[in-house]
């Protein structure tokens, strides 16, 4: 039996709990919100992400320690990892939290990603008008997820005010890139180095926010698919990885750019709780505890929707065929993710059908999106 510590204690820390139960896991979350979701298949140290006295009574007795977010303090993830294992690496979480080392991690690993330029002062932001004309995006190097932290820049007017508004220090500015579409690959790797890939996941955003994912994808070729696993594989051996990572890409002119990673299991990845042989979170929980990892094909089509904000009614949900709910235990409020929904159909031809029921589970646009890619 192993006891698990995990940083943070939203949704993913409580889906990573009900994969580990099975396996007669115990888990310890530490986290400095009262009542979190994960609170329920574990127990819960209220306390900051910070040095502290409540740190030895997190960690007293755990056998292995891992995150279900990337912005945990490095510091605080390198001084747990002198105390047990700390999966994935504290340096995993230190690439992903700023996006220059990031992107310059991909470079060098012979990853593309768009074109980006570090923004120190205005004489930056002048070069890279010049260089990327307009459109461009701005960004924060930290702590920007959900589309937070981001500025499109589509004039010089624009970009003096994301200067002023923003955002004025710790910036990077990325070339826009006119994708066709959106795209991830989940993978895990274990203790002994032993790797699995899921398939990619198309995925569609809304504001900055994950509205609705789909596996498979006929247009994300298995050219895509090696080429993805290549350039993941790369990763996860640079870094001596345990654990599900995460990678986001652009897919343009039939080629892949590398948008951002998260070392994590991933929002894009929740319809492998129904849709894979073995969920993400499963396999996360194998990884970092030393057990085989699972296969991660998929069972059919899937499609995974987002519940933002409000929870649409739970009778009408639960009447598609193959629909399988998930709620987190979450207050609503505006933007927050409160569940999602899993769609499981035996053909891509049958789940698109599915989906045509679900138009008001999402935005608008997202719907028409789907639409004009995938019928």
């Amino acid at each position: 039996m192993k006891k698990i510590g995990v940083l943070g204690a939203g949704q993913l820390g409580r889906m990573m709990g009900l994969a580990g139960i099975p396996f007669a896991c115990r888990f310890r979350f530490l986290d400095p919100v009262e009542n979190s979701p994960a609170k329920v298949v574990g127990e819960q140290i209220v306390g900051p992400f910070s040095q502290g006295t409540h740190l030895d009574q997190f960690s007293s007795g755990l056998d292995v320690l891992t995150y279900e977010f990337e912005n945990v303090p490095v510091e605080l993830a390198r001084h747990m990892a002198g105390r047990l294992p700390v999966y994935p690496p504290p340096q995993a979480l230190e690439f992903s939290q700023d996006r220059l080392i990031e992107k310059q991690l991909f470079q060098r690993l012979g990853i593309q990603p768009a074109p980006f330029h570090a923004l120190q002062n205005l004489s930056d932001l002048e070069q890279v008008i010049k260089a990327f004309g307009f459109p461009f995006i701005i960004k924060t190097r930290r702590m920007g997820y959900d589309g937070k932290g981001q500025f499109l820049v589509k004039s010089e007017s624009d970009a003096k005010q994301a200067w002023q508004d923003g955002l004025g220090h710790d910036l990077i500015a990325e070339g826009f890139v006119r994708f066709q579409r959106e795209c991830s690959l989940i993978a895990v790797r274990s203790k002994d180095a032993r790797t699995a890939f899921y398939p990619l996941v198309q995925n569609f955003h809304h504001q900055g926010i994950l509205r609705l994912s789909l596996v498979p994808c006929q247009k994300l070729t298995g050219e895509l698919q090696s080429q993805a696993v290549g350039y993941v594989a790369k990763i996860l051996q640079e870094l001596d990885y345990t654990g599900v990572l995460a990678v986001e890409f652009f897919v343009a002119d039939n080629k892949l750019i590398a948008n951002e990673m998260a070392p994590r299991v991933h929002n894009s990845g929740h319809w492998t709780m129904d849709g894979a042989e073995t969920s993400q979170f499963e396999n996360h929980i194998r990884a970092i505890t030393g057990l085989p990892l699972g296969a991660t094909n998929a069972i059919g089509a899937s499609a995974m929707i987002n519940l933002i904000g409000t929870v649409p009614d739970v009778h009408r949900m639960l009447k598609i065929p193959g629909s399988h709910l998930h709620l987190y235990g979450k207050e609503p409020r505006e933007g927050r993710k409160l569940g999602h929904l899993n769609i499981r159909a035996d053909s891509s031809e049958k789940l698109i059908e599915l989906l045509q029921e679900c138009k008001d589970l999402m935005p608008a646009e997202t719907f028409q999106q789907f639409q004009q890619t995938c019928c």
